[in-house]
């Protein structure tokens, strides 16, 4: 899981008409696999988001607390990196949510007389209104238009309306939301969508003690499990299933030497279980993956960032040091 409620985004949704029926595929297409897993795209209906606000709340999960830590305090010095690079610029943040990390970082721009505008992109079309409204009003001067629809759309609808160097912010750590191979797809398609000069702000969720990690993934009171078996409850309803979530259970596990943390279902019992019009069968704690919450060393997102078309600027990290803000520019 990454910080922000909008995690999702990073793992857009095919924008079909038919996402019922997309969604339909994907599942079936999972349970159906040697090993079984489901997409954690999917989680977030409303009682997904409902479910995820509340794990931000716990004690264990540390991500969210971690990285406000920084774009409260270190915001005037991330604003310095920006400025003495590039002063020429407009802001856009993948995944904009409520911009309630990132509107610290606006603020410092502004109190600096910076001229930028700011493009949050969202694919949800409420989010941006909000941000629309909302903004402009906590920040008086503040230039910001919405981009409602998909990450490397959206970039590419930006580069059309400014010429100037873009500042992209990916926060919340949803990069970890991809395995590495697949992070390092995603961070190349974004440099293909940029200019030389032009600069990423992305957040990395840290390697630190393996107890640390697990315990944010497996909390005491039981949250992450119903966030988990919620995708199950969502299935039922939109797509005729009928799991018994009572004979699953959560397991999460991490791997200190790859930074690996993944989430898992476990079958109870010998189990039949029907979506749509296939059925499934699950043996004796048979498995099913649901995500992975990929946590890296800076000398790994180092490497990502120079294997990715980028180079690496600064870092700015939490009090302990569990979190990053990387500040990449374009080469």
């Amino acid at each position: 899981m990454a910080t922000t409620t909008v995690m999702h985004t990073l793992l857009v949704p095919e924008k079909s008409q038919d996402q019922q029926g997309v969604f339909y595929q994907d599942v079936i297409r999972g349970l159906s696999a040697k090993n079984k897993f489901l997409e954690a795209k999917y989680f977030y209906d409303a009682e997904g988001d409902r479910l995820f606000q509340q794990i931000m709340q716990l004690q264990e999960y540390y991500p969210t607390a971690c990285e406000m830590e920084i774009l409260q305090g270190q915001s005037a010095a991330i604003c310095k990196t920006i400025l003495d690079s590039t002063t020429h610029f407009d802001v856009v943040e993948l995944g904009a949510g409520d911009a309630t990390k990132s509107i610290h970082l606006l603020r410092e721009l502004l109190k600096g007389k910076t001229d930028f505008t700011y493009y949050p992109v969202d694919i949800s079309g409420n989010v941006i209104a909000q941000l629309e409204r909302s903004l402009p009003q906590q920040l008086p001067g503040l230039r910001v238009q919405g981009m409602h629809g998909e990450y490397f759309e959206m970039l590419r609808e930006v580069s059309i309306l400014s010429g100037r160097n873009k500042v992209v912010l990916c926060l919340g750590g949803n990069i970890g939301n991809f395995t590495p191979t697949e992070a390092r797809q995603f961070c190349r398609q974004l440099r293909n969508y940029l200019q030389p000069g032009d600069l990423v702000i992305i957040g990395f969720d840290l390697k630190k003690h393996p107890q640390v990690i697990l315990n944010a993934y497996n909390d005491r009171s039981g949250v992450t499990k119903e966030f988990n078996l919620n995708l199950l409850r969502r299935i039922n309803r939109e797509l005729g299933g009928n799991f018994d979530t009572s004979k699953f259970d959560h397991y999460a596990t991490y791997d200190p030497g790859t930074g690996a943390c993944k989430s898992y279902l476990v079958s109870l019992e010998v189990q039949q279980v029907k979506v749509g019009n296939k059925l499934f069968e699950f043996g004796l704690h048979e498995t099913m993956y649901m995500e992975i919450s990929q946590k890296y060393s800076i000398e790994e997102t180092d490497c990502l960032a120079t294997q990715s078309g980028f180079g690496p600027l600064a870092d700015f990290y939490d009090s302990r040091s569990w979190f990053a803000d990387c500040v990449w520019h374009c080469i």
